[in-house]
């Protein structure tokens, strides 16, 4: 379980078929990761299976690199950090799973006074789960979504998260992790039975 809210932002400094070393550098000193841990990369939870100095290696199954963009990714990307929520930890994001449920696409970027808005595509079956002013998980950043329609949504990102995430490396085109809210999908779900 995590909060969408981004503690590092590693790079990818190696990679074969099945799995990545990624560079955490700095991050962590007082509190080292361990073997075993769960670590949101892009949003995407991942197990640490190996580990060097500022590095952790994560093993790579075909369910994650169909429905992320990891079976894209190249040396030298950035990579969102988030450690698993700790029960004493504040919530201060959105409840995220780190189960991606589909990749989406930068579509846009406007300056504003105080950050950007970025503009994102998803596929159109997943666009009954985008709420105006609901959550939105994109490479591990908590999001709140503005004006869905059409499968693409808005998104206002604050200076503090340009500089925090990799979010300022992003360009048109780019490829990106999308998990949707869980409270949007369980109700979708629930629901069903009665349409």
């Amino acid at each position: 379980m995590f909060t969408g809210l981004v503690q590092a932002v590693g790079q990818l400094v190696e990679s074969s078929r099945n799995s990545i070393w990624v560079s955490y550098g700095s991050a962590w000193p007082d509190d080292p990761l361990v073997l075993g841990e769960s670590i949101a990369a892009n949003g995407c939870c991942l197990t640490a299976a190996d580990m060097r100095p500022t590095q952790v290696r994560f093993d790579l199954s075909g369910e994650t690199l169909t429905r992320t963009t990891f079976g894209k990714a190249h040396i030298g990307s950035k990579l969102n950090l988030e450690r698993a929520l700790r029960v004493s930890d504040r919530l201060g994001g959105h409840i995220v799973q780190g189960h991606i449920d589909c990749v989406g696409t930068v579509v846009g970027r406007t300056a504003m006074e105080a950050g950007e808005i970025f503009e994102f595509q998803v596929p159109s079956e997943y666009e009954q789960l985008l709420v105006d002013k609901g959550s939105v998980c994109i490479d591990g950043i908590s999001l709140t979504v503005i004006e869905p329609a059409s499968g693409s949504f808005r998104s206002a990102i604050i200076p503090h998260t340009l500089e925090q995430t990799n979010l300022n490396s992003r360009t048109v085109d780019d490829l990106v992790n999308v998990e949707y809210d869980i409270l949007a999908k369980t109700i979708l779900r629930l629901s069903e039975p009665y349409k």
